[in-house]
């Protein structure tokens, strides 16, 4: 990995795919917890993003049975195990 990459990766384990957004206590850093939060929300926004590029929404999607909507995902070329509503 290049100096700069190493660096980016550092400071996104530093602070977060956020910033301190989910620095909860103020205190400057990270705690595990909050590390998941942030990771936990950038995961969402990546799936999320994931179904608006197959012109899906996921209220509409939340709002299906499980089969329609299993059906849905699949038509899109989506696994739909990697979504959880």
């Amino acid at each position: 990995m290049a100096g700069t990459e190493m660096q980016q990766g550092d400071d996104i384990m530093k602070n977060g795919f956020f910033g301190k957004l989910f620095d909860l206590n103020h205190d400057g850093n990270l705690s595990f917890f909050e590390q998941v939060m942030d990771v936990a929300m950038f995961d969402r926004m990546i799936r999320d993003s994931e179904l608006e590029d197959a012109g899906l929404d996921r209220l509409d999607l939340e709002l299906m049975d499980d089969d329609e909507r299993r059906e849905v995902l699949e038509d899109a070329g989506l696994d739909p195990d990697n979504y959880d509503f």
